[in-house]
């Protein structure tokens, strides 16, 4: 299904017609850490007796009508990827918001065993009962995550600091068009995972890159939408095209943040302003 044009997250309007009887879940993805309308989602989950599986990888800290993102749906999931806010190199969370949910986890994170009741003294030996995998992080990755949690509210405070600044400085050009920048609905606590440009086209897109790229600052743009991938393309049940999610990765780029970018912070401002004023 199509987004929303304003958070470019999954239009709560259109999840309704694309349920068909084999539909178990819904899958909304928290994009840039700014919440999906959860309400509306979960009451149609409700109504069709359905899965709400959030992904929280880039949400989490962030929240919707003061709840944590990753604790409203059944199910929730978080990343600690590299390229996430709070990291481990790799890996990530399950959060398990319904008691029914949690044995089976349990089972299937310790290889398809009932090893987790061995540890608790509820069985006096474990043995493979299920489907699993080795999904335990090491000591030193866990070490490493760890103080990574102790210091989570100062590193989204920073982050904050950072995308906010960038928000008053593109101001202005926003206002002479030139660019889209980030919007935040007034129910959704963000976490700063991203700061995103919508420029006005593909071509100005590829311009500004490689204007800053000129001036040593990287800039990328994001994800390809996945129905136009070859596997999409196979397995999707979209006919035709998805005309927001198509326009709107043909025109984002992602600015550089990440903490100690504030000493370099300015360069960047005047090197965006600069290059949008070239490459118009």
């Amino acid at each position: 299904m199509d987004i929303r044009p304003d958070t470019l997250n999954l239009d709560e309007s259109k999840v309704e017609e694309a349920i068909t009887p084999r539909t178990r879940a819904i899958v909304p993805v928290h994009y840039a850490g700014v919440s999906c309308e959860m309400d509306v989602i979960m009451e149609i989950a409700k109504r069709y007796n359905l899965l709400v599986i959030e992904d929280a990888a880039q949400g989490i800290l962030s929240s919707y009508k003061g709840r944590p993102l990753g604790s409203i749906g059944h199910l929730g999931t978080f990343s600690f990827h590299e390229t996430k806010n709070i990291i481990s190199g790799e890996g990530g969370a399950l959060l398990i918001n319904d008691p029914e949910l949690v044995e089976r986890a349990e089972i299937i994170r310790e290889k398809g065993t009932d090893r987790s009741k061995f540890f608790r003294g509820q069985v006096d030996k474990y043995t493979w009962v299920d489907i699993g995998s080795s999904y335990l992080p090491g000591e030193i990755i866990a070490a490493f995550l760890m103080a990574q949690i102790e210091e989570a509210e100062n590193i989204i405070s920073r982050r904050l600091r950072i995308w906010d600044r960038y928000h008053r400085a593109f101001a202005a050009l926003e206002s002479q068009g030139r660019v889209r920048l980030p919007i935040i609905p007034d129910s959704c606590g963000h976490n700063a995972h991203m700061y995103y440009l919508l420029l006005q086209s593909l071509k100005d897109r590829e311009i500004f890159i490689e204007l800053m790229k000129e001036r040593e600052i990287q800039c990328v743009f994001h994800y390809v939408p996945l129905h136009t991938s070859p596997q999409g393309q196979a397995v999707s049940r979209v006919d035709g095209r998805l005309e927001v999610t198509e326009d709107l990765a043909n025109r984002l780029v992602r600015l550089p943040l990440w903490l100690g970018l504030e000493e370099h912070q300015d360069r960047v401002i005047d090197a965006v302003a600069g290059s949008l004023r070239l490459g118009s």
